[in-house]
């Protein structure tokens, strides 16, 4: 009986969203506004009370693992394609984290998207219950997202991975009227393509040598497929579980963008701030983290495919903080923070330190809501500009939104106290445990991280709440702090953005918070190892007084402070004194150059090509206007044997008669 409620419970809280998408978005107009927020805060709120039930039984209690099947869509020689649920400790966690997040951004949604209507063209019907239509994409959002983290097979994770992109086309490119939204959620889409026609590959490998898609069935096969060779052309042999692992990963450098399938997202930041806080905190960019660590069985038996996700890390870690310098967008900054803390998510999958890798994933959820949440309170304040260079001295205007930002801030950098430290920190120490190729270049890499995470952070910081009011006047005079259903939510990610590193740090990364949701081989436990030194929360807080990272996040806020409080004219003579490094970082590394010219121009120039040799010469110049001229030319050849003079008729007769006769003659 009780088990009967437990799976009734599972069905519910992917419903709840659900229901209230489908009612905002197929009936805004006639339950209007109120209606539409209503049913849809309600049905995520409903999705959220429910987790934390699931949570409390599954990891409070620590009651086992629920394990259903719902509905079996079809049998294929023996293989059963189904929707299923597996709610462990690491679903569990994720399942809370998602809701509570999206609540958040529900609430908040409804104060910041009030005026939605002033984005619209005033003389065209594009903005028509635009309200409504936010809210149900932003609740099937969250329904696809909880697909994605409850699934307990490949092809229920694959409905919920694709579900996500095609939500996130729809929200980045919600604003329609615009065409850099239209461009960047379209390079969302493509982009995130590639790296789904990867994960496919990676599931159909799984499926031709596993012959199941259960995630029970494979990961208790690994063991037996570790040794299997296979030849992806005459004289290459590898590992079917290096290429398994390679191959879901490329899935994962689109979905939390990994270089260099990282270009789609600081150009999502054209959709409205509240997306940005849903895509970027626990939701779409943390499914592939989620998806690594859900696939530790198998990635444990490739150490090339885990030193190849440190690398992809570190890289991701150090280069993308390096652009966080140079922005000027607020929201952009902050977009770039999360590429290079994914970075570090991900140099923590690839030393194994999974774990580790999800508690950042949560702590990371809290915080970096409340930042893009903080930074959307400013942009409404500042009627909608975004230019950090146009504000300044909004400390005493705005004092909840400034607190809240600065508690996100320190978090960020990984001050000691706050969430972050005690996940980022767990993390750089992992990885200077591991043993593996690429761990030294990852180790450096998300060590002077932190330097640039904190030097990023507090630039922002600084140009925005300190310093001299560079706003125009009008701007000014109506200087506020924004309505509680802004300022609520910020204060409810500011909680946790505290509390949750002291709640968890020790049974997350130094304990058995996951039990067996997560493997780890016993050559690569490096959170083991870390664990004999860990002595409780204050001794690590203590510890980091004399570490490494406290000294590099202290010398990147002392930076900011110097080039931003201090002496601000510094900036732009470093800048003309470093042109050449400066317009690198300001052209991306020039991935996107690269991608205009070589995909979308080649795309072009391949278009053009059957265009003008296809279409114009083959099908209309030959087929179509070859075989009009054909038949023109034998008509006017033919046209002459109709002379109208009988003679020349009986003459044609006569010779036909011959030829006849001839004919015969000869058989």
């Amino acid at each position: 009986m009780v088990l009967d409620n437990l799976h009734n419970v599972n069905i519910a809280i992917v419903l709840a969203p659900l229901v209230g998408a489908l009612v905002a978005g197929l009936f805004g107009g006639p339950i209007g506004r109120k209606g539409a927020h209503t049913v849809a805060i309600l049905g995520v709120a409903v999705a959220f009370l429910l987790s934390l039930s699931q949570f409390y039984h599954v990891v409070v209690q620590d009651r086992g693992v629920i394990s259903q099947n719902v509905y079996t869509w079809m049998v294929a020689d023996g293989v059963k394609f189904e929707v299923g649920f597996l709610i462990d400790k690491l679903s569990a966690l994720m399942m809370v984290v998602v809701t509570f997040v999206s609540l958040a951004v529900h609430l908040y949604t409804v104060g910041y998207m009030a005026d939605d209507e002033h984005n619209w063209p005033h003389d065209s019907l594009m903005g028509r219950n635009s309200y409504q239509r936010f809210f149900g994409y932003i609740s099937l959002f969250t329904f696809s997202m909880l697909m994605l983290v409850m699934a307990n097979n490949f092809m229920q994770l694959f409905f919920g991975w694709e579900a996500v992109g095609l939500v996130s086309y729809l929200l980045i490119g919600f604003w329609l009227n615009r065409p850099s939204a239209v461009y960047a959620n379209l390079k969302a889409f493509l982009v995130n393509r590639v790296g789904d026609f990867g994960f496919l590959l990676g599931i159909a490998c799984v499926l031709a040598y596993f012959n199941s898609l259960n995630y029970a069935d494979v990961f208790n096969a690994a063991s037996l497929q570790k040794d299997v060779m296979i030849s992806l052309w005459p004289g290459a042999h590898w590992s079917l579980m290096t290429v398994i692992c390679l191959l879901l990963f490329v899935g994962a450098m689109g979905k939390s963008a990994q270089v260099p399938l990282h270009v789609w997202l600081p150009d999502s930041m054209e959709g409205p701030t509240p997306i940005s806080a849903l895509i970027h905190a626990a939701t779409m960019v943390t499914a592939g983290i989620f998806m690594v660590a859900r696939m530790s069985p198998l990635f444990e038996w490739s150490d090339t495919a885990l030193s190849f996700v440190m690398v992809i890390g570190g890289i991701t870690a150090l280069f993308m903080g390096f652009l966080g310098v140079i922005q000027t967008d607020i929201k952009r900054v902050i977009a770039y923070s999360t590429l290079s803390q994914l970075g570090y998510m991900t140099v923590a999958l690839g030393a194994s330190a999974y774990a580790a890798g999800v508690f950042h994933l949560m702590t990371h959820a809290f915080f970096k809501a409340l930042l893009f949440l903080g930074a959307g309170s400013v942009i409404m304040a500042m009627h909608h500009d975004q230019d950090m260079r146009n504000m300044g001295g909004l400390r005493k205007y705005m004092p909840i939104t400034w607190i809240t930002t600065l508690i996100g801030s320190l978090a960020l950098i990984g001050a000691p106290g706050f969430a972050g430290f005690f996940s980022k920190d767990t993390i750089i120490e992992a990885v200077h445990e591991s043993h593996l190729a690429g761990a030294g270049f990852a180790y450096w890499s998300v060590l002077l991280g932190v330097f640039v995470t904190a030097l990023y952070t507090f630039r922002m910081y600084f140009m925005v709440f300190h310093g001299k009011p560079r706003m125009d006047q009008h701007t000014r005079e109506h200087l506020r702090e924004t309505p509680w259903v802004v300022t609520v939510p910020l204060i409810a990610l500011a909680i946790p953005s505290v509390i949750s590193g002291w709640m968890y740090v020790g049974q997350m990364s130094f304990g058995d918070f996951f039990g067996s949701a997560i493997y780890v081989a016993p050559q690569h436990d490096v959170l083991g190892e870390l664990a004999k030194g860990y002595h409780g929360q204050w001794a690590m807080v203590l510890h980091a007084f004399v570490s490494a990272p406290f000294w590099l996040a202290a010398a990147g806020v002392f930076t900011a402070w110097l080039f931003y409080m201090r002496f601000t004219e510094w900036p732009a003579l470093l800048q003309a004194k470093l042109h050449p490094i400066y317009t690198i970082l300001d052209n991306k590394y020039g991935f996107d150059r690269f991608n205009d010219w070589f995909f979308a121009g080649g795309s072009r120039g391949i278009g053009r090509f059957f265009w003008h040799w296809g279409d114009e010469r083959a099908i209309d110049g030959l087929m179509v206007n070859g075989s009009a001229r054909t038949v023109g030319w034998a008509a006017a050849v033919v046209r002459h044997l109709q002379s109208g003079y009988l003679y020349h008729y009986a003459f044609a007769m006569l010779l036909g008669l011959l030829l006849m006769l001839g004919l015969f003659v000869m058989h």
